[in-house]
C-alpha cells in the first residue's frame, strides 16, 4: 500500500481541514462538500483523514459491520452472536461519475443466478464505504438523482434495495464529501441545503504558503517515509484528539441561549427550514469537543456559522455579496464582531 501524504503536513487549507475533522468527530454533521479550484488538495486532504483515524473493529461481513452495534449490522450479522472479527483500516472509496445506480446500490448477481440458478446479492459503493468515506470528485456533474440518493443514503445511515425480486436491507453509515469546481456547474439548492457542511477551497495567495506547500510535497515524493515519519508525532496527537473529543461530544453542554443565538442568525440569514440550525449546533458542539470545553460558546457559533450555512442561503438578485460575506455581516449584527 503507498504512502498517505500526512494529515498534519496539509497547509494553507484551514477550513476544509477543521470540517474534515469535525465530520470525524461528529458523523451525524452529515457529510461536507468542498467547492473550490483545481489542485488545491482537496482529495489528499480526505485520503489523509481517513488514514489518520484508528482502524476499526469489524465482523467478516461484506458490509464490515460494528460488531458492538447490533441494531447496525445486517441480517446476517444479527442471527449470531458468535461474529468473527477483524480489524480494518477507514473505509474512503470513490464514486466515478459514470457510477451506474445498480453500481452505487449494489444488484442482483447475473454470474451467480444463471450458473447456480440461486439469486445473490452483488453489493454496491455504499457497502463498501459503510462505516468510511464515500468520496464524489466533481459531484456537481453527477446525476441529480445519484447524488439525491446517497444523501438520502447518509441520512438514513441504510440501503434499501427493492428489486429483480430481491429484497436486501444493509447498512450504509457514511460520511459523504463532495468536491467539485462552481465553474463547471452547481448543484440544485435542494441537494445543496442537505449536505451538513460546506468549505471554499482556494489557491493560496500568499508567496510563503505557496512555496511551503510545494517544499513539503516535494519532501515527500522524493522520501515519504521519511517525511511521514516527520509528522508523526503531530499525526498521532490529532488522532489522540479525535477520539478523546469522540468520547466527551454527548457531554458538551449546549445552552438554551446559544440555540436562541444561533436561531436569530438563521432567521436574519433567511435560511430555510430548521437543518441549518442544527447543523450548526452539532458543528459547534463538535468543535467545543474537539478544543475540550465543556460548554458550547459564541465562539465556537462564529466560527462555524460559515461552513454550516453558506450553501443554505437564498439567492438575492440584487444583493451581489457573496455567501462568505453574508454570513459575517450577520454574524457581527447578531453575535456582535
Amino acid at each position: 500500500m503507498s504512502a498517505r501524504y500526512p494529515f498534519s503536513a496539509i497547509a494553507g487549507q484551514d477550513e476544509l481541514k477543521l470540517a474534515l475533522l469535525l465530520t470525524a468527530v461528529d458523523p451525524l454533521i452529515g457529510g461536507l462538500l468542498a467547492f473550490g479550484d483545481r489542485g488545491t488538495g482537496k482529495s489528499t486532504a480526505v485520503r489523509a483523514l481517513a488514514a489518520l483515524l484508528p482502524e476499526i473493529r469489524a465482523n467478516t461481513c461484506a458490509y464490515h459491520c460494528d460488531p458492538d452495534s447490533p441494531s447496525a449490522q445486517c441480517a446476517e450479522c444479527r442471527k449470531t452472536t458468535a461474529h468473527k472479527t477483524r480489524k480494518l483500516p477507514i473505509p474512503v472509496v470513490d464514486l466515478p461519475l459514470g457510477a451506474t445506480e445498480d453500481r452505487v446500490l449494489g444488484a442482483l448477481n447475473l454470474e451467480h443466478a444463471l450458473s447456480h440458478g440461486e439469486k445473490r446479492f452483488e453489493p454496491g459503493l455504499l457497502a463498501q464505504a459503510n462505516r468510511g468515506y464515500l468520496y464524489v470528485d466533481e459531484v456537481n456533474l453527477l446525476e441529480d438523482h445519484i447524488v439525491d440518493l446517497l444523501l438520502d443514503v447518509a441520512a438514513s445511515g441504510e440501503n434499501v434495495v427493492e428489486r429483480e425480486g430481491l429484497s436486501v436491507r444493509h447498512p450504509a453509515r457514511i460520511v459523504l464529501v463532495g468536491s467539485g469546481n462552481p465553474e463547471e456547474g452547481e448543484l440544485r439548492p435542494q441537494l445543496l441545503d442537505r449536505f451538513g457542511l460546506s468549505v471554499e477551497v482556494r489557491t493560496p495567495t500568499e508567496v510563503a504558503t505557496w512555496v511551503e506547500i510545494v517544499k513539503r510535497r516535494d519532501a515527500f515524493e522524493r522520501d515519504p517515509p521519511g517525511f511521514t515519519a516527520l509528522w508523526a508525532k503531530e499525526e498521532e496527537a490529532t488522532r489522540r484528539r479525535i477520539a478523546k473529543a469522540r468520547k466527551a461530544l454527548d457531554a458538551v453542554e449546549v445552552p438554551d441561549a446559544i440555540l436562541e443565538r444561533a436561531a436569530a442568525l438563521c432567521i436574519n440569514l433567511k435560511t430555510d427550514g430548521l437543518r441549518g440550525q442544527l447543523t450548526l449546533m452539532r458543528a459547534a458542539r463538535a468543535l467545543a469537543a474537539y478544543e475540550g470545553a465543556r460548554r458550547v460558546t459564541e465562539d465556537h457559533l462564529k466560527r462555524m456559522a460559515a461552513p454550516s450555512l453558506r450553501h443554505r442561503l437564498r439567492r438575492n438578485p440584487l444583493d451581489e455579496t457573496g455567501s462568505s460575506t453574508r454570513i459575517s455581516r450577520a454574524v457581527a449584527e447578531v453575535l456582535g464582531a
